[in-house]
């Protein structure tokens, strides 16, 4: 079968020109399917992933490379299955050659698929669910043929998406390509492989007349694909790992940011140095420093080369520091020594450790590589310039309070029994003692013609926007260095964009945003602007395109507590507390009476719980208008329903433009931006149902099911299982949540499709005829009218909320009713008779959530609407 499939591969290229191979030599069978992702610079760059299927690899052409991010949908293009033995090749296709360019592994390992389909059947259908084990991926991945492409062309469109699980990432997640620009094969760059530079990928080892495939994947020791798993992978490897040249440049791993350490046995803790991250590769006696960007600065640091030229051959991971006269890390020390070129007392801090000699010592644990380190360094000459970093395996919040009292930056985190992983990762976090940022400067103020403060912002998509002044920390030298930077970029515009930028003033001077500034700041307020920001230092290490928001993310699986009363009895009375770095004001008011139980709930238990929830929230609301209804007097006091941004917005929320509306709308994309509306009492989010970031398009179907007086729920929670069922026939899958109310909510997620999008009316039209029908099979029970008289004993099936502007309540929004309740997402499972909607509330949701599986699948779910119209209407002529 493998000859047959490949004839087409073979058809399209010349053996006798390019040295990929043939496909005839016969492959020795693997004990599990083999992939590989080839980085692949043809007429446009792309990322062709191989999978292996009956003795080939299936193909595809990734145009943007793969994502960890499951909002990332890539286009695959499906190209010709390729041999086993091309999972290996890496070098140049000749010009004029079909495909011609250079092609690097950029991973490999194996997959698995998932689902009850083989993986021949789910080709077949257009939808493969499937599990890398890779080196730079891991976890559950989906190819989805595109529907225009049904009917199998001779290029069919797929879309490859991230599941979401422990290795899906959000914010960063298509980083992994950007962060990764070597050959896991050779640790070449797409550079030296195209000059013919470096080592040459393992070759497959021939045995009996036949390759084994197997050989080449095993050979380098790839990282493992599930940190958890590597002590028991690591005892089965050899003592020595396959020799392996020194790469040019290892793209660095990155930390997450988190409120608190993570506590356990499995984590270590490192000081965190406030300098520049360098990568030192020592070959031959000849010292390189690299940038974590890679950029050569040995030029800069030349004693610490110099005095590193006695090590033997080896790539070391850390940071260069200038300390003050108590020996702390002194970040604008750093920058003055690198101005005035005085560099003799700077001191490189190696806290890992990658290449040994010729190994490669990526896959080992950290604790491993650690230990290496230490004997290497003990080992050479002795160099005050070079030093090892130590770590801590008592808890890490100890760890924390220690640093903060010795005015140090903070610490990182690290898993002990983690392998490196380039690009940023679950595995090392840092936290910080006061709030650190770097911000792009693009403006400076002035008074009575002296210097006075710097405007600055950050980048959220392609939008400068503002945070705030900076108004301290400019001592006489940093000023004498910093105005002349700031006149030569002078510009007559700002850059800053959105509703709380500044504007014109005579003693404001514009810059064009090329300088990155470090700051450190008390956190933010409630309009999205820094509080308390004193300067540090110039940033040349990082493209002002690249400074965006970081904010720290709650520690994984934990419940922020609300504070107890005695903490609220220590603060005064008008006293402001932060959450997720916004400051909320009058904390202690009180917005619900109780939540079903003896306490009020205030406004900042409110904000705490967004914080609790967040991440779970924001999924469902980023990207879509957000219409919220305010308390700010409490529940029962007045309230108030907002869709637009008003003067004095928090800079902090998104502002849409919507057709055929003038006025911008409010949208919350950010986790930061659910303080900023728990600051102004948003008790309820009504999200529109469109598409993320695309208003005129249906994103998804909600049927409200609200009985009417005298309804038992348990005839709700029978209805909502029956709107489960007549949607599965038509082909969509639903998911269940309560409303906060006395009802449910069944909520199908809608796929776009590339031909014609689908129309509101459309949209609204399927969920008539769906609600009609089901109410015309049982009129006692049913009715699709909104008419009160009509509705005692019976369900009204509320379609209403599947129009353009028409709104629903977001799943884990509160509801201004009393209880403080909330809209709890639920799995089918618990849809049954014994339910009580009330049991969830802002305090109880919290802890629930962690332990729920509740709509996890939720984005693997979209389908398109076409199909189910088409059904539907079968169905009605059928009737």
């Amino acid at each position: 079968m493998a000859t047959d499939t490949l004839s087409k591969y073979r058809a399209k290229r010349d053996f006798q020109k390019t040295s990929e191979p043939s496909g005839d030599t016969p492959i020795e069978k693997a004990s599990r399917r083999r992939f590989v992702i080839q980085k692949h610079a043809a007429s446009r760059l792309h990322y062709d992933l191989r999978l292996e299927v009956r003795g080939v690899f299936k193909s595809w052409a990734v145009t943007k490379g793969p994502s960890l991010d499951p909002r990332d949908k890539r286009l695959a293009v499906e190209v010709e299955d390729h041999p086993l033995d091309y999972g290996d090749f890496e070098g140049t296709i000749p010009k004029g050659q079909y495909g011609g360019g250079t092609v690097m592994v950029w991973d490999r390992g194996y997959w698995e698929p998932e689902g009850q389909k083989g993986p021949e059947r789910a080709l077949e259908k257009g939808e493969l669910k499937f599990r890398l084990d890779g080196q730079r991926l891991q976890g559950s991945f989906v190819l989805v043929r595109m529907r225009n492409d049904r009917d199998r062309g001779n290029r069919s469109n797929w879309l490859l998406i991230k599941h979401r699980d422990a290795f899906a990432l959000e914010d960063h997640g298509s980083d992994i390509v950007e962060e990764n620009q070597t050959s896991v094969a050779s640790g070449r760059t797409m550079e030296a492989i195209a000059s013919g530079k470096g080592r040459q990928p393992a070759a497959f080892i021939v045995k009996g007349g036949k390759v084994r495939a197997d050989a080449v994947w095993g050979s380098d020791g790839g990282a493992p694909a599930d940190p958890r798993r590597s002590k028991r992978q690591n005892a089965k490897r050899p003592t020595e790992d396959a020799p392996a040249e020194l790469p040019d440049f290892i793209a660095p791993q990155l930390c997450e940011t988190v409120e608190r350490p993570p506590s356990g046995a499995d984590w270590v803790h490192e000081i965190k140095f406030d300098g520049y991250r360098v990568q030192m590769r020592v070959f031959d006696n000849e010292v390189t420093l690299k940038t974590r960007k890679g950029l050569d600065w040995t030029a800069k640091f030349t004693e610490i080369a110099d005095g590193a030229s006695a090590l033997p051959d080896a790539i070391l991971d850390g940071e260069i520091c200038a300390l003050d006269e108590q020996g702390a890390p002194d970040f604008a020390a750093l920058q003055a020594a690198l101005s005035e070129r005085k560099t003799g007392d700077l001191v490189f801090f190696a806290f890992d450790l990658l290449f040994d000699r010729n190994e490669d010592l990526r896959a080992r644990p950290l604790s491993d590589r650690k230990d290496r380190l230490a004997t290497l360094l003990n080992n050479a000459p002795s160099n005050p310039r070079i030093r090892f970093v130590e770590h801590f395996e008592t808890g890490g919040d100890a760890v924390l309070k220690s640093a903060c009292k010795l005015s140090l930056e903070g610490i990182v985190s690290k898993r002990a029994d983690a392998p490196y992983q380039s690009g940023r990762t679950h595995t090392w976090a840092k936290s910080k003692c006061r709030a650190g940022h770097e911000v792009v400067i693009g403006g400076y103020a002035r008074i009575n013609g002296r210097f006075r403060s710097l405007l600055v912002g950050v980048y959220r998509k392609d939008h400068l926007i503002y945070v705030g002044r900076v108004g301290t920390g400019f001592a006489a030298k940093k000023l004498e260095g910093l105005l002349p930077e700031l006149e030569a970029l002078e510009t007559a515009r700002s850059s800053f964009t959105g509703t709380g930028s500044p504007r014109q003033d005579r003693d404001v001077v514009w810059v064009k945003p090329e300088l990155v500034a470090e700051i450190e700041f008390a956190g933010w307020t409630a309009d999205g602007l820094v509080r308390q920001a004193a300067f540090k230092a110039l940033r040349k290490d990082k493209p002002a395109s690249e400074v965006e928001v970081d904010l720290p993310a709650p520690a994984a699986g934990t419940v922020t507590p609300e504070p107890g009363p005695a903490a609220r009895q220590g603060r005064g009375k008008n006293a402001k507390v932060e959450v997720m770095g916004v400051l909320i004001s009058s904390p202690d008011k009180p917005l619900w009476p109780d939540a079903n139980d003896d306490g009020p709930v205030t406004k900042e238990e409110l904000a705490r719980y967004y914080e609790a929830v967040g991440a779970w929230l924001i999924r469902h609301i980023a990207g879509r208008p957000c219409s919220i209804i305010r308390a700010p007097d409490g529940i029962n006091g007045e309230q108030f329903f907002q869709r637009h941004a008003m003067q004095g917005t928090s800079n902090l929320l998104e502002l849409v433009e919507v057709f055929g509306d003038r006025k911008p709308y409010l949208q919350i994309d950010r986790l930061e931006g659910l303080s900023a509306v728990a600051q102004i009492a948003a008790v309820e989010l009504h999200p529109w149902n469109c598409q993320p970031g695309k208003p005129e398009v249906p994103g998804r179907l909600v049927f409200d099911l609200d009985p009417g007086p005298d309804v038992a729920f348990s005839t709700v929670v029978a209805a909502a299982r029956e709107m489960k069922d007549r949607l599965e026939e038509l082909g969509l899958v639903s998911f269940c949540k309560t409303t906060g109310g006395k009802g449910l909510h069944v909520v199908t997620p809608l796929a776009a499709t590339k031909r014609k999008a689908l129309s509101w009316p459309q949209a609204k039209a399927f969920a008539y005829d769906v609600c009609r029908q089901m109410a015309r099979d049982n009129p006692d029970l049913y009715l699709v009218k909104m008419t009160k008289s009509l509705r005692t004993g019976r369900i009204f099936l509320d379609y209403l909320r599947n129009d353009r502007m028409s709104t629903a309540v977001a799943p884990l929004s509160p509801r201004a009713r009393a209880g403080a309740t909330v809209s709890m997402p639920l799995t089918w499972a618990q849809v049954k008779a014994d339910l009580d909607p009330r049991r969830f509330t802002v305090r109880t949701a919290p802890r629930l959530l962690t332990k729920t599986s509740a709509w996890e699948d939720y984005c693997d779910c979209e389908r398109p609407l076409e199909q189910a119209i088409k059904r539907l209407g079968k169905t009605r002529n059928l009737a």
